[in-house]
């Protein structure tokens, strides 16, 4: 049963362009007045209820929407969210009430035991109820809805069953969660196992996207095999430009965030990368005769 949510919230994330503020720009970024329109954090860094980097997210939020991006809620765990994580995040939400709010589709907790990183899951009906079970609670908790993000996958699973898009479109339809789309993850993930973006595309549904995501991914070579590797250290590739591009055409404008989080640029570069991304959708929101507009979890 999809949880009751709310999307009414005193600062909405405009459809523009924003970046993901890392802990070495903020003082910069708040010095530069409001070089973007939003910002996005990954919650798990100001989960201390005090001190200078809590106040410092907090300085920025009186001047501009700021969005969460959890990395560590797990949403594929066979056991369920730990509760403590789960408290510390709705604690840091009622504070901060961001404008959106997204996790991963991935798990990185087992048997209590937390790995550092987002591993991936099969797709299958046991793994579409887990996440649908495991969402449900969150958004019980935060009292709205949440984002799940597409990610990025090097391998495919031998047991699963369902198509990726059809397993998030599932879950968006049981549970009332939005879909965050990860344009490069989406590119990342089509390269390495070969399967058509067009069709994914086709497969989610469009009322459901609420945010996306632009990154720098890497190329290596793994037992004489060339993959796409979803780093985060560089500028947007050409090709995933490209794609966002087209996503814009078929989905409509939303807002966009560039992910920067290896290698990090000076606060200019990133802004950069900011620009180029607005100058898209401000060209698709034209084509489109698109009204300005808010998204909200």
């Amino acid at each position: 049963m999809a949880a009751a949510v709310s999307s009414t919230l005193p600062r909405l994330v405009p459809v523009a362009a924003g970046i993901g503020l890392r802990e070495p720009h903020r003082e910069a970024f708040v010095a530069a007045g409001s070089p973007v329109p939003w910002v996005e954090i990954h919650p798990e860094n100001y989960l201390v209820p005090g001190g200078p980097r809590l106040a410092g997210i907090l300085r920025v939020r009186r001047d501009r929407p700021v969005s969460c991006h959890g990395v560590g809620l797990s949403l594929g765990s066979a056991g369920g969210l730990d509760p403590d994580h789960l408290m510390r995040l709705r604690a840091l939400y009622d504070r901060l009430e961001p404008g959106l709010i997204s996790e991963h589709l991935s798990w990185s907790v087992t048997d209590a035991t937390y790995l550092n990183d987002l591993l991936p899951l099969p797709y299958t009906e046991d793994s579409l109820d887990r996440v649908r079970r495991n969402v449900d609670h969150a958004q019980d908790v935060f009292g709205r809805r949440i984002l799940v993000e597409n990610p990025a996958a090097c391998i495919a699973f031998a047991d699963s069953t369902i198509p990726e898009a059809e397993f998030l479109a599932e879950l968006a339809a049981r549970t009332g969660c939005g879909l965050l789309l990860d344009v490069n993850n989406l590119y990342v993930s089509s390269v390495n196992l070969g399967f058509d973006r067009s069709a994914w595309l086709d497969a989610i549904p469009a009322d459901a996207v609420g945010e996306l995501h632009l990154a720098g991914h890497a190329r290596m070579t793994i037992g004489g095999e060339e993959l796409l590797v979803d780093d985060h250290g560089s500028a947007v590739g050409e090709a995933v430009m490209a794609l966002y591009a087209d996503v814009l055409d078929r989905i409509g404008p939303r807002p966009v965030l560039i992910e920067w989080d290896n290698d990090l640029p000076p606060l200019d570069g990133l802004l950069d990368e900011a620009g180029r991304a607005q100058r898209l959708l401000d060209a698709t929101m034209q084509k489109q005769r698109v009204p300005e507009a808010h998204c909200a979890g």
